[in-house]
């Protein structure tokens, strides 16, 4: 098992990154929530999660332990695996899921994409004492806003790699941005809005 990897920032997009570790480059998985916590760093300390697969080793980086061990948690519920998982942090940073799951907020569950009500109940019922035993360590994200073009152009290219058609990816973010009223927007913003309108 590989706990973390530290090296070098070699490419970072909203849904992954490259680290350049010892001459081996990584790609790791990674949500918005850590994707808004690398921020402009380029010495990087990520911790890991590897799913094996048949056909693939694949790897999930995280900002923060707390942010793994949620992930590991949601995971350990039947029904949810990695990319699930993932969209759960895409949609709400660790500290909002730690609230959501400890109070028990169907609703906040159903609303994101891909998760129906078996499985946001699955959820509640399996994490609900798990979580609420401990205090909430999760942070919120610091969101820091860049060039609103570039940032479209990110969330664009990150919602077609999670697998959405890149037409109706183009319409969320276009009513995003109508009802956000707000063109610096930072890309995990704009992703998250838009995943509510997939």
């Amino acid at each position: 098992m590989i706990a973390f990897i530290k090296g070098t920032l070699f490419e970072k997009t909203p849904t992954y990154v490259v680290i350049d570790a010892h001459g081996v480059g990584y790609l790791l998985n990674i949500s918005l929530y850590t994707y808004s916590q690398l921020g402009s760093q380029t010495d990087l300390l990520l911790h890991t999660h590897m799913v094996v697969k048949e056909d693939a080793h694949v790897l999930y980086g995280f900002s923060t332990e707390q942010e793994r061990s949620i992930f590991r948690l949601l995971i350990s519920v039947n029904g949810v695996g990695p990319n699930t998982a993932r969209m759960i942090l895409n949609a709400l940073n660790p500290s909002e899921l730690h609230t959501v799951i400890a109070t028990g907020n169907l609703p906040a569950l159903r609303s994101i994409k891909g998760i129906g009500d078996k499985t946001a109940q699955r959820i509640l019922i399996d994490l609900k004492d798990k979580i609420g035993k401990s205090e909430n360590p999760l942070q919120s994200p610091i969101i820091s806003a860049i060039a609103h073009n570039k940032n479209r152009e990110e969330a664009l290219q990150a919602l077609v790699i999670l697998g959405f058609a890149r037409q109706a990816a183009e319409k969320a973010l276009d009513k995003t941005a109508k009802t956000q009223g707000n063109p610096d927007l930072a890309v995990e913003e704009l992703i998250r809005e838009a995943l509510k309108n997939l």
